[in-house]
């Protein structure tokens, strides 16, 4: 293997500009990087096997699943695809890229999940073991994503903390990179108790705010919030909820949430998303069938119905069951949550009937509470 000793020497000390965010996510999502100040590292046989496995994974996720989600979302969801109010995708953990390509329009992404934020990654900071070792975990942590399209929590927890590229970033830079998005700015953030974002006092609700040009060249943000969703944390300390207030009426996404809020310790954030929502889409995982109010919302259901894998077995539909036994639900050409084999999965889409307010338009150039 060739060292990338010195090639590390020449992008820790002879560049004289740091690498911007862009570059950095390009390079961990193993992307060419030609004119990049990341260049020198990108000649190591390192970075050039982690590229090769990354646009093999890659290639395969597209067409099995990505690209079938980017034509027929817009058939399926036609209200949510093309609605540029706020997405809010709650048990997310870094899964930019499924909310992405189903939901490309967004203004703005707002992830939340116990999963630690971590601090933005700078590759030039590692030394050659350590930057060999973080790629092939990184591609570790990919991998679950982009073979069944959710992460498995208890792997991704250990994967987060395994090297020193820490946290749900990088991740989210492979994603933004991969996705043809062109990142600008990203910040540590924290969110008071009003629900107001904060940049140079931690609180309980750590974040990342990360701005970036869309493949359609079109500013967005993404907010990922490591936060506690259960009701009683909620109660406790419902800033996250307060923030949310602030963006008007979302659209709503869950998918692979563990069934939660079929449980009364998350009603709190089941409710929040039935009344703050415009739109729902999930997988069977997210709201119960049961709990959408039908004078309030109409909602149908895409694929089929296999019922839980045997680890949620408890939280089988009857209803859910009834609904596609009596009704012929239009097929979806792709797999999506724990049933992620073709012809297995769940889609669910509630569209509210009641009139809502638009969202309000997030300002990029809007100072940031202090």
């Amino acid at each position: 293997m060739k060292s990338i000793a010195p090639l590390l020497f020449l992008a820790q000390s002879a560049l004289a500009l740091d690498p911007s965010p862009n570059d950095q996510a390009r390079f961990l999502a193993g992307l060419p990087q030609e004119g990049s100040l990341l260049a020198p590292l990108a000649a190591s046989s390192d970075f050039r096997s982690h590229a090769k496995e990354l646009d093999l994974a890659w290639a395969d996720a597209e067409e099995r699943q990505l690209r079938p989600i980017r034509e027929w979302a817009p058939l399926g969801l036609p209200e949510a695809v093309s609605d540029p109010a706020p997405l809010l995708y709650v048990f997310s953990g870094p899964d930019f890229l499924h909310a992405h390509t189903f939901f490309p329009n967004a203004s703005t992404y707002i992830l939340a999940a116990v999963e630690p934020v971590g601090l933005p990654p700078d590759v030039t900071q590692l030394s050659a073991g350590e930057l060999d070792a973080s790629l092939r975990n990184l591609r570790t942590t990919l991998n679950a994503s982009l073979s069944f399209s959710f992460f498995i929590t208890a792997d991704m927890k250990k994967d987060l903390k395994a090297t020193k590229l820490t946290g749900t970033l990088p991740v989210l830079y492979v994603f933004l990179a991969r996705c043809g998005c062109h990142i600008q700015n990203v910040e540590n953030v924290w969110i008071d108790a009003e629900g107001k974002l904060l940049t140079d006092k931690e609180t309980k609700t750590p974040g990342a705010r990360i701005t970036f040009l869309g493949a359609n060249g079109k500013q967005q943000t993404l907010y990922y919030f490591a936060t506690n969703i259960a009701s009683w944390a909620l109660k406790e300390d419902p800033s996250f909820l307060r923030f949310c207030d602030s963006m008007g009426m979302m659209n709503g996404f869950t998918k692979s949430a563990s069934y939660l809020m079929h449980m009364s310790e998350f009603s709190v954030i089941r409710d929040y998303l039935l009344s703050h929502c415009s739109t729902i889409t999930q997988d069977d995982s997210g709201i119960p069938w049961r709990d959408f109010p039908r004078d309030l919302w109409d909602v149908r259901a895409f694929g089929w119905y296999p019922g839980p894998i045997s680890l949620f077995k408890q939280h089988h539909q009857s209803d859910l069951a009834d609904y596609f036994r009596s009704n012929e639900a239009p097929v979806i050409p792709f797999g999506i949550g724990y049933q992620w084999r073709p012809k297995q999965s769940t889609l669910i889409y509630g569209v509210s009937k009641t009139v809502v307010r638009k969202a309000i338009p997030v300002r990029e150039d809007a100072p940031i509470s202090r």
